[in-house]
């Protein structure tokens, strides 16, 4: 299994991240990564940055050391009806957003209703590219019906390597989803949600054992390939798609 970019990191921008932008480049092109996504955590959590931060992307470079840089956000769903917590002129500036459910957001727990209620209306926002860690056992919903919506809005499920470490309950419902991605031509994103350097080098080695155990084909993971990752983020309209292109291609 090869990854040529990871689309879901996080910098110390927000306190319980402990690297710069320059430091998890630098860590990208360690690991041999073409592509880095810089995914920092949205207003409505209780350590992220500022609105400003996610429109001053003109003061960062677009590419360091070779690694062709991206940079957006991980949107908060914050109800059950998909409302997130940037607007929609802010959503369709990003380079990449993933849109993931955290406790301080919504808390407690979800019925099944209301949590397929919830990502059906997430796959209808056209500024979203990613669904992030969507395993989570408490916010399950059918993944037969739900993949569906994903793969015919041209969502990205995450498979996201830091359940291992903070949402243990959701690994067993790893694999279910994953099927079910595989039934519906669902494409998907292997991410270590690093919070650090060494978290996003060392991190992904369970995702390729289920990956291998279910045979999951190369064309349906969009960082697989430099051309899936192109290809995603033309059919996802980002402007980004012709830079991030002339550097990986």
């Amino acid at each position: 299994m090869q990854i040529i970019a990871d689309l879901h990191t996080h910098t110390l921008c927000a306190t319980h991240a402990y690297q710069t932008v320059n430091e998890m480049a630098a860590a990208a092109k360690a690991a041999g990564y073409c592509a880095l996504a810089i995914t920092d955590h949205a207003p409505a959590m209780p350590d992220a940055p500022h609105s400003w931060h996610f429109s001053n992307w003109g003061s960062l470079p677009r590419e360091v050391d070779g690694v062709a840089m991206l940079y957006g956000a991980e949107v908060n769903v914050m109800d059950t009806k998909g409302g997130l917590d940037m607007t929609q002129r802010q959503l369709s500036e990003q380079d990449w957003v993933v849109a993931s459910i955290h406790s301080p957001c919504i808390p407690g727990l979800l019925t099944r209703r209301e949590a397929n209620r919830l990502w059906l209306s997430v796959a209808e926002n056209p500024y979203v590219d990613c669904i992030g860690h969507s395993e989570q056992s408490n916010y399950r919903y059918d993944y037969e019906l739900v993949t569906k919506a994903f793969a015919r809005n041209h969502k990205v499920v995450e498979l996201n390597a830091n359940s291992f470490q903070v949402r243990r309950d959701g690994i067993p419902n790893m694999r279910a989803l994953l099927e079910a991605c595989l039934q519906n031509g669902c494409r998907i994103a292997v991410d270590s949600d690093a919070h650090s350097a060494w978290k996003m080098q060392n991190a992904l080695q369970p995702l390729f054992g289920i990956l291998e155990e279910l045979q999951f084909p190369q064309e349906l993971i969009v960082n697989a390939t430099r051309e899936n990752l192109v290809n995603e983020l033309k059919l996802h309209g980002r402007r980004c798609a012709e830079y991030v292109g002339g550097i990986i291609v």
